[in-house]
């Protein structure tokens, strides 16, 4: 699916510079709510395959879909948004309780874990514009707090380089083809997954071990 070994292991490096850095809460998030209810979250953080890994392991998580944000529907094909010509981004659609955790929490792991949000129109291996990083937003309120969010970062200089990530409303979003779905609980041992994807779930259980949910 993606381009060759020899670029796998910039993104494995990218991984081990992130786990260094030190990640606060968000200073401005969505309060929990008091019974359980459904939200949803639509990020963008490079090829959704390790993304989706990521997020379908966090308590309150109840689905987490692979598929394309930001362009229009008919084009919404992985061969087709592949080309980059599509204005859709690589992005996964996160199901969640949002009394079991907060979007800020969500929002949390996406830039300390997931991918890098310094990288422009890429991510490690993987380049073009379906491959950046983006918070499609779903209210006012998600919006609200992805724009704080990236501000304190950058107030904290969490990251040398500056933070790219786009804040943008959700226009639609398009699941992606069957075989991309749960990718990784399938091919755990697909060489791109193993350089790039697992090395997201070691530090995962490494910085929110007490956000995991139980097998």
């Amino acid at each position: 699916m993606k381009q060759q070994l020899s670029r796998l292991l910039l993104c494995a490096l990218t991984a081990a510079t992130l786990s260094a850095a030190s990640f606060p809460a968000p200073a401005v998030d969505a309060p929990a709510s008091a019974g359980k209810q459904t939200a949803t979250a639509v990020l963008a953080g490079g090829c959704f395959w390790g993304v989706e890994a990521v997020f379908e392991r966090l308590k309150g998580v109840s689905n987490v879909v692979s598929g394309f944000a930001g362009g229009a529907k008919f084009t919404a094909h992985y061969e087709v948004v592949s080309t980059g010509q599509t204005g859709h981004a690589e992005s996964v659609q996160i199901t969640y309780d949002p009394s079991q955790i907060t979007f800020g929490k969500l929002l949390q792991v996406f830039f300390s874990v997931a991918h890098d949000p310094t990288e422009l129109n890429r991510q490690g291996p993987d380049t073009g514009t379906q491959y950046r990083s983006a918070v499609f937003y779903t209210n006012d309120e998600q919006k609200r707090i992805a724009e704080a969010y990236i501000q304190q970062l950058t107030n904290a200089k969490v990251f040398s380089r500056k933070i790219v990530t786009q804040v943008t409303p959700l226009t639609g979003f398009y699941a992606a083809e069957a075989y991309h779905q749960d990718f990784i609980a399938h091919n755990p041992n697909y060489p791109y997954v193993v350089y790039n994807d697992l090395p997201k779930l070691r530090q995962l259980e490494k910085q929110f071990p007490e956000w995991i949910a139980k097998k």
